[in-house]
C-alpha cells in the first residue's frame, strides 16, 4: 500500500521587497499586533494562535530589514 505524499510547499518569508516597503509591513504588522492584543486581553480574540503568527511575521520583517541593512540598501 503506497503512501500518498504531497509536496511541502515551501513560501519565502519576505518576497524580494525593497527596505522602505519592509518598513512599511512591519508599522503595519506592528500595529496589528497591538490591536490583537488588546482583542485578546477584552476576551474578544477567538483565535489566541493568531499573536504567535503575527509575532513570527514581525520577525521575519525585521530580519529582511536587516539583512537589507547589512547589504548596504539604506536608501533603497
Amino acid at each position: 500500500m503506497a503512501t500518498k505524499t504531497t509536496p511541502k510547499t515551501t513560501r519565502k518569508a519576505v518576497e524580494v521587497k525593497s527596505l522602505e516597503d519592509v518598513r512599511v509591513a512591519l508599522a503595519a504588522k506592528q500595529a496589528e499586533m497591538m490591536e490583537t492584543r488588546r482583542s485578546h486581553r477584552a476576551g474578544e480574540l477567538v483565535n489566541p494562535r493568531a499573536i504567535t503568527h503575527i509575532r513570527k511575521e514581525i520577525a521575519r520583517l525585521k530580519t529582511a530589514a536587516r539583512a537589507h541593512e547589512l547589504k548596504g540598501d539604506t536608501n533603497d
